[in-house]
């Protein structure tokens, strides 16, 4: 009885379909309900950060100084929580192909060529700006 459980899996293996794909040589087709991955538009982009701080694994980090958006895409979740809180909806989840990596601790960068307004210097107590 056993013997012939155990050939039946064994020519099953042998002759069936691979239970895996080739990856990355086979492209995987995704299904619509899959979340995929994080795509920024950094033209639209104005550095504003709120993608950072609702960021649960702390993945994006946004400087305004040096105009520049990153993402670890070994800590980013796939949440989606940035997408949803972007005033400016320059990110969103894509269900593309993505190229392996070899570092863990690789960072993708992107650098934004929105100018951040300059501030205006403030008036002092008992001086009046004229125009």
């Amino acid at each position: 009885m056993s013997v012939l459980h155990f050939s039946k899996t064994v020519l099953k293996s042998l002759f069936g379909k691979p239970a895996t794909l080739m990856y990355p040589v086979q492209v995987r087709e995704y299904s619509d309900n899959t979340r995929g991955q994080i795509h920024f538009n950094g033209d639209d982009c104005i550095l504003c950060g709120l993608c950072q701080k609702k960021c649960p694994a702390g993945a994006i980090k946004v400087s305004r100084d040096e105009q520049k958006w990153e993402i670890n895409r070994f800590r980013c979740i796939a949440c989606n929580y940035c997408s949803e809180v972007c005033p400016k909806k320059c990110l969103e989840m894509v269900n593309k192909y993505v190229t392996p990596r070899i570092a863990p601790d690789s960072v993708e960068t992107f650098t934004s060529p929105y100018v951040p307004p300059s501030k205006k210097p403030a008036a002092e107590k008992g001086k009046t700006i004229s125009a």
